[in-house]
This record gives structure tokens, sequence and C-alpha cells, in this order.
């Protein structure tokens, strides 16, 4: 049973920064895509970036492109989810997800849901 959990939400102003942490266990981690989603509240949960199991190609929506950031450590079973020059539309809360397939448009067939973390941008 695989388990994942987020960390490093919190609130900052505007312009600022985070830096969102996913710890992993997962049995064959490579298989999987690492991908972030946000839920704002009233609001769809929507892809925010994904990287794919070796690491080597990355994946944003339109509205993290030149923003954010994502990368993963396979030996720590990390993932992190940089992100700069943060909006008040940022707000949400953040979730990790691991999917066998990702892309610019999305993780499809999620296998695996983290809890969550509160990521708050004041104006």
């Amino acid at each position: 049973q695989a388990q994942l959990v987020e960390s490093g939400g919190g609130l900052v102003q505007a312009g600022g920064s985070l830096r969102l942490s996913c710890a992993f266990s997962i049995h064959t981690v490579r298989s999987y895509n690492m991908g972030w989603f946000r839920q704002a509240p009233g609001k769809e949960r929507e892809f925010v970036a994904a990287i794919s199991g070796s690491g080597t190609s990355t994946y944003f929506a339109d509205s993290a492109k030149g923003r954010f950031t994502i990368s993963r450590d396979n030996a720590k079973n990390t993932v992190l989810l940089q992100m700069n020059s943060l909006k008040p539309e940022d707000t949400a809360v953040y979730y990790c997800a691991a999917s066998m397939s990702c892309s610019e448009s999305g993780c499809r067939s999620v296998g695996y849901w983290g809890q969550g973390t509160q990521v708050t941008v004041s104006s």
C-alpha cells in the first residue's frame, strides 16, 4: 500500500515563494509519474505539474509555467514543487499524486493521493 505525505504549505504574501514536499512510499516507484494538483474552495481539483518516473520529463499547467518547478529524488522518495512569484489565485489545497500516465494535459488514472497541504497567498 502506497503512502504520500505532503508538507511545506503555509501563508505567504503575493510575490513570495513556497516549496512543497511530498514524501512517498510506493513499490516500484520509478513506474510512477508524480504530480501535484490543487483545489480551491468551490472549484474542481486541477492539475498543476508532474514529473516522469525517471525525472527526465516534466509537465506544467499553463498557470504554473515559468513560475513553478518540479523535481524528484527517488533515492530519498521525495518530490518537490518549488513555487515562485505566487499570486492570490494560487491559494488552494495542494495534493501530491502518483499516476501511471501524465502529460501537459494532466495525469490519468491517479493511483494514490496525499492528504493535501494548504497554501494561502495574501494580496
